[in-house]
């Protein structure tokens, strides 16, 4: 898990180079799985549906934090569900420097009833996006636990971006 203060990027560097420089390419968007969208713009405002910690292949990571699933492979799991919001902003828009600003992540975590840790799950997409777009992507956020998740999956995360334009 990351422990360390997330370093702020370049200001010169766009949000693909600095992917780029964490090793991470974007997967396709994330198909919608029921009868909704991954995103709906209203204005200059982007409101992201839940996504999961989904790799490339279609895998799903499942399982119950602080049962079968410790916090630093649940913060992977965060983080690798930034990256699918990631992939779904930049389908949405094209474009991920037309962030303006990431405003706000509801963090899910599927816990057992005594797990506690919820930030530090939901620190893993939090950290990226720091990471992605600087200061641009420190938002406010709500860390909760669940009983239980869709598919049984370790996190789910939904953002609110606003945008440039």
């Amino acid at each position: 898990m990351n422990t360390s203060p997330t370093q702020a990027p370049s200001a010169a560097q766009t949000p693909y180079q600095r992917l780029a420089a964490l090793g991470i390419e974007l997967p396709p968007p994330p198909p919608p799985i029921a009868n909704f969208v991954t995103h709906v713009r209203e204005g200059n405002v982007l409101y992201l549906s839940g996504q999961g910690p989904r790799e490339a292949d279609g895998h799903l990571h499942s399982g119950k934090v602080g049962g079968d699933v410790g916090v630093d492979r649940a913060y992977q799991h965060a983080r690798l569900t930034g990256i699918n919001l990631l992939a779904v902003m930049h389908g949405a828009l094209g474009d991920l420097s037309r962030v303006k600003r990431v405003v706000k992540l509801l963090g899910m975590v599927n816990a057992v009833p005594h797990f506690e840790d919820h930030p530090s799950v939901i620190n893993g997409c939090s950290d990226l996006f720091v990471e992605v777009f600087g200061e641009a992507g420190q938002h406010a956020r709500s860390a909760v636990g669940f009983g239980s998740l869709p598919g049984n999956i370790t996190v789910e995360i939904e953002a609110i971006v606003s945008l440039n334009d």
